[in-house]
């Protein structure tokens, strides 16, 4: 960034990305001797936060984001509004899918990128086959020949966590990170849920300007008035800077993650940017007559597990059956859900929330479907299931082989004994059989019994001569083509 008259250096924002269990939150941990008291379901990090540290005098932010596949897309956001990547490899499993995926997010963004071998200190260890693992990637660390640093880490015992935040330091030196402290205060909604007390409550990662208590801001989604500030540790503050990440409280509901937030002078210019913010991206969905559609009520734990839930969804096969959000927020399952589940048959999904007494009641009594879920993968499969049940179970014909009449033994009503030779596939008692003339197809009926030198028989193979006693609705002629077959009631899938 060229340096103005009025610029400042800033505190580098960092992304740490990584592969599911390979130590991001611990390694922040270890950064900012933080404890997390509770563990989620599945040991993974389902909501992203940002934290700001001290190194030699100096601020960095981090912002920690989750490491389930199912959060691509926060992942993607979180590293194109930060400075700096880190990479946080197993160094004793080295690079799987994720570490991938978060290398093409680090990329898509342009930022620079450190790589922290973590986990140094398990005995399987092997950091040198990790950087070749990394070089496969074109990910070529300072060691090995390349330009991108790297530093061995362990969250266990603290060995390289200085390293690494010199690094960060001298990274961040060399980008020249400034900002302009007068320009009107913007910045990104990093997470966001509704507090029973307090309302609708946002962290907030402020990019420019100064945001100060009282000040007006609107999101796309959104507006209100910075009513209560506070740092990540929840201290109560009276304004930010650029890369300082504040809880805030005053938005007239909670805005949706990832969204840009812009400090107005007066209510009614805020009011106005969300309102043509809100326009401009509508969705209409169009559903064409007979198309089936699962309505959807979503309500989840925060507002940041909303787009990861929604994400996975879109992701499902929707040719046969369409999935429509009647409504998605945070917050418990209370009686509004259910009124509005009824008239629209909708399923509701809740996701690490409860029901309120007065919902309860109503769903006993309306038989409303509810579900609810603490792991986003099960909550998928179980919308998958429900989706497959709409669908109905097709019949589903079977080719199994040919037989040409060669000899008519006996007719009677609906009923003759056919002498033939397999001349295709293989021929089985009980099964259904179409009639060919001359290639064209004049009836159809089943065969009741498959006799071979006039016993019994079960099946024959191709070249093989059998006796058939047919049961249809035209009569067999000598050179007809008999082509056997079976159905199947297949059940639906998407």
């Amino acid at each position: 960034m060229k340096k103005t008259q009025n610029s400042t250096i800033r505190p580098p924002i960092v992304v740490v990305l990584g592969h599911i269990d390979h130590g991001k939150s611990s390694l922040l941990c270890a950064i900012k001797d933080f404890k997390i008291t509770e563990k989620e379901s599945g040991g993974i990090t389902q909501h992203i936060g940002a934290y700001q540290i001290e190194q030699q005098g100096k601020k960095i932010t981090f912002i920690d984001t989750p490491g389930h596949e199912a959060f691509s897309a926060m992942r993607s956001r979180g590293a194109k509004v930060a400075d700096i990547a880190v990479l946080v490899v197993d160094s004793s499993e080295g690079v799987k899918t994720q570490t991938k995926e978060a290398i093409l997010d680090i990329r898509k963004a342009g930022i620079p990128i450190i790589i922290a071998l973590n986990k140094i200190d398990k005995p399987a260890a092997d950091p040198e086959r990790v950087k070749k693992e990394l070089s496969q990637q074109d990910i070529l660390v300072e060691s090995i020949g390349g330009k991108i640093p790297s530093v061995e880490t362990s969250a266990k015992t603290g060995q390289g966590i200085s390293e690494l935040l010199e690094l960060i330091l001298l990274v961040a030196e060399m980008e020249n990170l400034r900002i302009d402290p007068s320009k009107q205060a913007e910045g990104l909604v990093i997470e966001s849920y509704l507090d029973k007390l307090r309302g609708p409550t946002a962290t907030l990662l402020l990019t420019d300007g100064t945001l100060k208590k009282g000040a007006l801001l609107a999101t796309f989604s959104t507006f209100g008035k910075v009513k209560e500030l506070e740092n990540f540790q929840g201290n109560r503050i009276e304004e930010i800077f650029p890369a300082d990440p504040a809880i805030i409280i005053g938005f007239e509901k909670v805005p949706k993650v990832g969204e840009k937030f812009k400090v107005f002078s007066d209510l009614e210019n805020a009011k106005k940017y969300q309102k043509a913010a809100e326009k401009r991206t509508a969705e209409v969905l169009e559903i064409s007559p007979g198309q089936k559609v699962l309505n959807l009520i979503l309500k989840t734990d925060v507002v940041g597990t909303i787009e990861a839930i929604e994400t996975v969804l879109k992701n499902l096969p929707q040719e046969k059956v369409i999935l429509r959000i009647l409504k998605a927020e945070a917050g418990d399952i209370n009686e509004s859900d259910l009124k509005l589940a009824k008239p629209g048959k909708a399923l509701i999904l809740g996701f690490r929330v409860k029901m309120n007494p007065i919902a309860k009641l109503l769903f006993e009594r309306e038989k409303i479907k509810v579900m609810s879920f603490d792991v986003i993968y099960d909550l998928v499969e179980g919308v998958r299931k429900i989706m497959e049940k709409r669908i109905e179970t097709e019949q589903v014909r079977i080719d199994v082989g040919k037989v040409k009449a060669l000899i008519i033994f006996l007719t009677e009503k609906n009923r003759q004994i056919v002498g033939g030779k397999v001349i295709e596939g293989e021929v089985k008692k009980g099964t259904k059989i179409e009639v060919l003339r001359n290639e064209e197809k004049i009836g159809k009926g089943k065969l009741i019994n498959l006799q071979k030198d006039k016993k019994d028989i079960d099946q024959i193979n191709k070249g093989g001569e059998c006796g058939i006693l047919y049961e249809g609705n035209v009569k067999v002629e000598q050179g007809d083509v008999l082509k056997i077959y079976t159905e199947e009631r297949k059940k639906g899938e998407l």
